[in-house]
């Protein structure tokens, strides 16, 4: 299996129901060097997908281009709406969500996020990742426009609350975006322990009264789902994914994080030091183990495609 890590290198103040359009700071990315062993020991580069306010910091540009020439990480894009310029006064409260952005005012945010990053770091991104997993059909066809290739956006059995267009029943595997077909997605990794049970959920809960709907949504969630995401799901649910994954037919396997989960106080998940240990510990555990169960190569998001396309047209995609 193709194993990629991809990380929404941010701003920091995050998960605290505010959502300024200039950010407290970015003290949160030093903290990626918590993670240079997946590199060192492991050998498997990260996709690290970077907000607006991080792209625009010379000490975060440092630390991003080390890794990008010590360890081969792929730098791509992650649109925050909220704290990426022109900005619209007296719109709808923050964060708006992408669908409800006027499509000039998006397509600016975009050309912003784009060039901040290729005038930083040198680079013009690939892959992309919404901010809350806002993939609206506006923003995902604005994608091609700025040479974006691969979308990880897309979160298997989970239904955002105001979120987009539901992605519920989306398969754990790499597909061709069926609303824009230039685009490959790649969702995270979350797989459904009961197969007929979410997609019983995902056929009936649309036409169920609000209240039980959600409800569903969430027990489907914290109920009949697997993932390998260190913040959301304990280890044992972790090779839990890993299996079912496997014995499924699956070929790629892709772990989220935040950065801000690698700095002591930066979330509600992680307020000490020790917790911070702790989950770095979880991610150097779970690696460990998949490296010596499976034959496992390491990847970003990008290099993916080229896989994914060769194989598409040889009408093999066993073969990733």
């Amino acid at each position: 299996m193709k194993l990629v890590i991809s990380i929404d290198v941010e701003e920091d103040g995050l998960f605290c129901g505010q959502y300024p359009e200039t950010p407290p700071g970015v003290t949160n990315v030093k903290d990626l060097n918590r993670l240079d062993f997946i590199w060192d020991k492991f050998d498997i580069p990260l996709t690290l997908l970077v907000s607006y306010p991080v792209a625009c910091n010379d000490n975060c540009a440092s630390i991003l281009k080390r890794m990008m020439e010590k360890q081969g990480a792929e730098v791509g894009a992650h649109l925050h709406p909220w704290c990426t310029p022109p900005f619209i006064k007296g719109t709808s409260a923050e964060p708006a969500r992408t669908g409800s952005i006027p499509a000039e005012t998006l397509r600016s945010k975009m050309e912003t996020l784009t060039t901040a990053i290729s005038s930083s770091l040198g680079v013009s991104p690939r892959a992309f990742r919404a901010g809350q997993f806002d993939l609206s059909p506006r923003l995902l066809h604005l994608l091609p426009e700025f040479g974006i290739e691969v979308d990880s956006s897309v979160v298997p059995l989970h239904r955002f609350v105001d979120g987009p267009a539901d992605h519920f029943t989306s398969p754990p595997d790499p597909f061709t975006h069926p609303l824009n077909p230039s685009i490959l997605e790649v969702p995270l990794t979350v797989v459904a322990v009961w197969p007929a049970a979410a997609n019983a959920v995902g056929r009936l809960a649309p036409g169920l009264p609000s209240g039980l709907k959600q409800t569903l949504f969430a027990a489907t969630r914290y109920i009949n789902a697997a993932g390998i995401h260190p913040v959301w799901f304990p280890l044992a649910s972790m090779k839990l994914a890993v299996r079912l994954h496997e014995q499924r037919g699956g070929k790629i396997l892709n772990m989220f994080m935040h950065s801000s989960e690698l700095c002591p106080g930066a979330t509600p998940f992680h307020r000490t030091e020790q917790s911070v240990l702790d989950f770095v510990d979880k991610i150097r555990k779970f690696i460990s183990w998949l490296v010596s169960r499976y034959p496992v190569e390491g990847m970003t998001l990008s290099r993916l495609v080229p896989v994914y396309r060769t194989c598409k047209h040889a009408g093999d995609l066993n073969t990733i």
